[in-house]
């Protein structure tokens, strides 16, 4: 288990499918906290992190629907809907 993984309140996952994203930069706009450009594509800061309406939103925005929210222990997808 690594450290991120023992740490409290990291009740949401993060993921971006590399073969979906097209690099629009709406999802680091939007929740510049949780995500940055690399190499032209969206990649999370962080696999788990606490939830946070910002995330939800840059799911929401994404064009590509690229971005999974999910929980992290039952990896329920919560954004974007399902």
């Amino acid at each position: 288990m690594s450290a991120e993984e023992e740490r409290p309140g990291l009740g949401w996952r993060l993921h971006v499918d590399p073969t979906r994203c097209i690099g629009s930069g709406i999802c680091a706009g939007t929740a510049p906290k949780h995500f940055e450009l690399v190499d032209g594509l969206s990649r999370p800061m962080a696999e788990r992190v606490a939830p946070a309406q910002a995330v939800l939103d840059a799911a929401d925005s994404c064009p590509m629907e690229a971005i999974l929210v999910s929980e992290a222990e039952s990896r329920r997808q919560i954004a974007p809907e399902p």
